[in-house]
């Protein structure tokens, strides 16, 4: 609860450093609305026109790009939103759009803060020329209307006089000026301005400007913006975008159909005479041929040719194992010991045995070493001549079989050449009827396939039906820019924000007391109490029957200084502070007149031997004192006592002669004689020293003191010093100190005002 409180007391004080400076808030406000509501009223206002484009599904049907062929996946083609989107913010794309609404000459009104541009029907006047050439661009003239049917064009501060629809000849240009329907000449028209613009910057300029964004990634439609201080514009260069980017997209589409018409023509021209070619083929083929139905026979002849062909290939095959076993057997000399692969297709039951048995004994040798035996064992040496016998025999087993299978080819050959004989009067003869009637097939699918596609290539050039719809037709609303209560707002933020800025930086780079809380974050040292900022310039303040604020700060000084000694008496106080200035004099005699109101006898000495303040302060006429007394050049301590003025019960020793040795003069042994004698005149003494912070002459009075104020400052004493509060604090270098902040306004504390 208590860190909670202390919070909110930070919050508050920071608030208050701002506050204070409230008038540079107002300022800045009313300054920064001002300057906001001066441009609302000059500045251009921007209108916004928007549309929604639809690009209709190519799968739902209907002919697009590419589509005679779209079942060839090499030739389909399909279009994509981001794609479009670039094509609809083309440079190329919006200079035809700038040309064909003339747009590359604009018609402006000169007006005393801003000019204003006129368009469409509110231009009385039309320039008809053929084109802009780069002599046009840049070029300004003003029509000076003198009638309906006279007026003078001014370039470069030179009038010449034309009529309406004869041609002007200028040194960039030939055009034609004539009057648009409706027009009429008035005295009080004023000259009309008109511009010559490169249509392809002005083409950028418009790109630039237009939004172009898919509404969601669910569904094919554009959200299509345009902003421009004229609204029919923004909406005519919508209206014409669309209509442009359909007529390129339907050019393109008819192109491509053009060129597949073409080239379909072409194929089918040259496909007729080949498919024509192929038919007489195949009857004069029949016809020599003398052939009615072969199928049976072919059939036959064939089913026993592919048997013998069948036989060959199984003996090709025994034969190519053979000859790799036969080369696996041989290759084992230097690797007598390795195991023989089977006979796989082989069907012979001798090398089956052989094989079988030389593994067997391969298998046995290879135990019989692994048990112990050596290789020169009788046993190992017994396998090892049965493995080379029988080695032998398979090999020459290999050579018999082999020689036996290729006569059986051979046999089988030569029975398939007497059926080869039988199938060349009729399978070669099928065999070539089926290849060209082959042929004859696909040349006549690929006709009629053509063909087809030549009847979808000229729907789809005669339909020319655009892939894109237009959902909402351009509208123009606004004006969206300036907005004025964002402006407004931003404005009154901006002028808020710079007082803040500078208030922040000020208090950033100050190195001054500000806050009760600064003193309370730097020190342990406890405060005492506030003295408010007089305004009256007063020395003396706390008078007795005074009732001013700060004379009820001083008397609560009094009250608190009486607490602080926990019930024990105060009879001196010592007063310093760290630098010249911050009101130790001030607070010493009022202190004492506020003590002095209770009946009691003080004495103020004023041992700040540097820098004495008190008496002139006063206006009390300077004479010898303390310093004269310590040095023996004043025998008798009454005659240095002053009357203060302030009150009967207060009096003065002033500093006197200034000493070239302050600090030893502090250290005379006369002092404390001097304290032993007043404490037996007086009920309360106060010691106004020097600045602490300067030098050391407080330090050596501390044991005359029964408490020690340190007067700190607002707006004066700076931060760093409070360092020095600390340390005395923290070594009590001083008796009691207790801090007493002066000069406190509401700035500082929120509020000082005391009354009844």
């Amino acid at each position: 609860m208590f860190e909670q409180k202390l919070e909110q007391k930070e919050i508050k004080g920071l608030l208050r450093k701002y506050l204070k400076f409230w008038y540079w808030f107002l300022i800045g406000a009313i300054i920064s609305v001002g300057i906001a509501v001066i441009y609302l009223r000059y500045a251009t206002p921007q209108y916004s026109a928007s549309t929604t484009l639809l690009f209709k599904d190519e799968k739902g049907g209907g002919l697009s790009e590419s589509s005679a062929f779209s079942d060839i996946e090499l030739l389909n083609t399909s279009k994509s939103i981001d794609n479009e989107i670039l094509v609809l913010k083309s440079w190329s794309l919006m200079t035809k759009v700038i040309v064909e609404l003339r747009l590359d000459i604009t018609y402006v009104i000169e007006g005393q803060i801003r000019d204003v541009e006129m368009y469409g029907e509110d231009v009385g006047v039309q320039i008809i020329m053929d084109e802009l050439t780069p002599a046009w661009f840049g070029k300004t003239m003003k029509l000076h209307f003198k009638s309906d049917n006279k007026f003078d064009i001014e370039i470069g501060g030179q009038r010449t006089s034309h009529e309406f629809g004869k041609e002007v000849v200028m040194p960039f240009g030939t055009f034609t000026i004539v009057s648009k329907e409706g027009f009429t000449f008035s005295e009080n028209n004023k000259p009309l301005v008109v511009k010559f613009h490169d249509a392809f910057g002005v083409a950028k300029s418009y790109a630039n400007r237009l939004s172009v964004r898919p509404v969601n990634s669910q569904a094919s439609v554009l959200a299509i913006s345009l902003t421009d201080p004229v609204p029919e514009k923004a909406k005519d260069i919508l209206v014409k975008l669309m209509e442009v980017y359909d007529r390129e997209a339907i050019n393109d589409k008819n192109q491509i159909a053009s060129k597949t018409v073409e080239f379909i023509e072409d194929r089918l021209t040259y496909l007729m005479q080949e498919l024509t070619d192929v038919e007489s083929n195949v009857e004069e083929y029949m016809q020599e041929k003398e052939l009615a139905d072969v199928s049976s026979q072919a059939q036959a002849v064939l089913a026993q040719k592919i048997e013998n062909r069948k036989e060959v290939e199984e003996i090709d095959i025994q034969l190519a194992v053979l000859n790799e076993i036969d080369i696996y057997v041989k290759a084992q000399k230097g690797n007598e010991f390795d195991l023989v692969p089977t006979t796989l297709s082989i069907n012979d039951l001798t090398l089956s045995a052989l094989i079988s048995r030389y593994n067997d004994l391969q298998l046995e040798r290879e135990r019989r070493i692994q048990t112990g035996a050596r290789p020169n064992n009788p046993s190992i040496v017994n396998i090892n001549d049965q493995l080379a016998n029988i080695r032998e025999n398979i090999i020459e087993n290999l050579n018999n079989i082999k020689n036996g299978l290729r006569i059986t080819r051979r046999n089988l050959l030569a029975k398939s050449g007497i059926v080869g004989d039988q199938l060349q009067q009729v399978p070669t003869m099928e065999r070539q009827l089926l290849e060209i009637t082959r042929e004859q097939e696909i040349k006549k699918a690929i006709y009629l396939y053509l063909l087809q596609k030549k009847e979808e290539s000229a729907l789809s050039l005669a339909a020319a039906v655009s892939n894109t719809r237009v959902i909402d037709p351009p509208l123009a609303k606004g004006p969206v820019s300036p907005v004025k209560s964002n402006i407004l707002a931003y404005s009154l933020l901006v002028g808020l924000f710079v007082p803040f800025l500078g208030t922040y930086l000020r208090n950033l780079l100050t190195n001054r007391v500000e806050s009760k809380r600064e003193v309370e974050k730097a020190t342990r040292t406890p405060i005492l109490g506030e003295i408010c900022h007089d305004k009256t310039g007063s020395t003396v303040v706390a008078g007795q029957n005074t009732k001013t604020p700060i004379s009820e700060m001083f008397r609560l000084l009094r009250t608190n200084l009486h607490f602080s000694a926990g019930g024990k008496s105060i009879d001196s106080l010592l007063v310093t502070s760290s630098m010249s200035g911050e009101g130790k004099s001030f607070f010493c005699v009022n202190i004492g007149t506020s003590i002095a109101g209770t009946g009691k006898r003080v004495l103020i000495l004023e041992f700040d031997l540097r820098r004495p303040k008190l008496m002139s302060s006063l206006n009390i006429e300077k004479k010898e004192g303390l310093t004269d007394y310590l040095v023996g050049d004043v025998p008798n301590v009454e005659s240095i006592i002053s009357k203060s003025g302030a009150h009967e019960n207060l009096d003065i020793i002033g500093a006197g002669t200034l000493p070239p040795n302050p600090a030893e003069i502090m250290l005379n042994e006369k002092v404390a004689d001097l304290f032993e004698r007043m404490k037996k005149v007086y009920d309360f003494i106060i010691i106004d020293t020097a600045p602490v912070g300067k030098v050391a002459d407080a330090l050596s009075l501390k044991d005359f003191a029964d408490t020690s104020i340190y007067i700190v400052r607002y707006n004066y004493t700076d931060k760093d010093q409070l360092q020095i509060i600390e340390d005395i604090y923290a070594n009590q270098k001083l008796t009691n100190p207790l801090i007493v902040l002066n000069d406190a306004k509401k700035s500082n504390t929120g509020s000082y005002t005391y009354g009844y």
